[in-house]
């Protein structure tokens, strides 16, 4: 898989553009209510689910200004803390999905921290229904190992990310939704690592073993 640069940047746009829709169109659709309700308690009601809407088009952009792009510089050391805050902010809303988390390490590299970001997201995408994130991340002798499992009723993992993920999937069918994927193995190439996923009936598991630079 040979992706551009300004390719991959513009997908990644399109996926980030597609998860920001639905919590920005709600902000609007609220302001309009607002406009016309004059009874107090909806008045009241409107004003609750704008500031539901604004909280979660905050932690989305968050979240994806540090797994998509540059927050922090390239290179840099990123608490793992603040990656951990990220994702349960991201599924706060969610009360079908809880995570487990087992992170050894208080600092990871930005390309580590960015891995473990897309690895949730992925998993997040994969239990429709509701399950279980189990996420770790250890940096030990010089190499970061990163690893996430999605399980739940029903897994839906779309097999192109698998692809995007191992580096085996034709350019021409690179889309928005295997972008994320696509950047992790670029990541992962870059640094000499690997990038795995194991898919069975109920759980999806992601691993990437990312050497230090």
């Amino acid at each position: 898989m040979t992706t551009s640069p300004v390719e991959l940047a513009s997908l990644l746009c399109s996926r980030l553009c597609h998860d920001m829709l639905s919590p920005v169109g709600a902000l609007s659709n609220g302001l309009e209510l607002l406009q016309d309700e004059n009874d107090p308690e909806m008045r009241k009601r409107c004003f609750e689910l704008l500031e539901q809407s604004a909280k979660v088009s905050t932690d989305k952009l968050k979240f994806f200004r540090l797994a998509f792009g540059a927050a922090g510089g390239f290179g840099d050391m990123v608490a793992v803390r603040e990656a951990r805050e990220l994702v349960d902010a991201l599924i706060a809303n969610n009360a079908r999905i809880s995570v487990n988390w087992v992170l050894r390490s208080e600092q990871l590299a930005k390309p580590a921290i960015k891995t473990l970001l897309n690895f949730a997201l992925v998993g997040i995408d994969a239990l429709p229904r509701g399950g279980t994130l189990d996420i770790a991340a250890e940096l030990s002798g010089g190499v970061t190992e990163i690893a996430m499992r999605a399980s739940g009723p029903r897994i839906a993992f779309d097999r192109d990310i698998g692809r995007a993920l191992e580096g085996t999937l034709p350019d021409g069918d690179l889309s928005s939704r295997t972008a994320p994927a696509a950047m992790v193995q670029q990541l992962a190439k870059a640094l000499g690592g690997q990038v795995q996923s194991m898919l069975t009936d109920d759980a999806l598991v992601l691993g990437a073993v990312l050497p230090s630079v």
